[in-house]
């Protein structure tokens, strides 16, 4: 795989062909996670035809969150949302959901930052917690 093939360059692209408020949006967040998680893995996932760019994903010890990006809002999907603790009250999308929950970000919309990167933080500790140990 070259670098161009990368998931990070991957997602680069995407975010530069969208050219809007939603590529900057996303930007922004994937920024963010990067700052909360420096070890976060980047992937691209469940590319199709309707979507042959795939779905952006950080990763680490599992998914932490997917990056979707729709015609008036991006979609940040936390796969253990409704595990994790929001003081903060970022999540509005899911909230009914069993496992998943979601912040849907409109465009003039900003998420606060440091309440974010704790979200982050948290969804990383829960995914390394049931992180089964190695046998040696």
């Amino acid at each position: 795989m070259t670098d161009q093939d990368s998931p990070s360059a991957q997602i680069d692209l995407k975010l530069e062909r969208l050219g809007d408020w939603r590529g900057e949006a996303l930007k922004r967040m994937r920024g963010l996670i990067r700052e909360a998680d420096p070890d976060v893995v980047e992937a691209v996932k469940w590319a199709k035809p309707t979507n042959p760019s795939g779905v952006p994903t950080w990763e680490h010890a599992g998914i932490i969150c997917t990056g979707e990006v729709y015609k008036t809002y991006v979609k940040l999907t936390f796969a253990q949302g409704a595990a994790l603790p929001d003081p903060s009250g970022l999540f509005n999308a899911g909230l009914t959901g069993g496992t998943r929950r979601a912040i849907d970000i409109h465009e003039g919309e900003t998420v606060d930052a440091e309440a974010f990167k704790a979200l982050i933080g948290h969804a990383v500790a829960l995914n390394v917690g049931k992180q089964k140990p190695r046998r040696n």
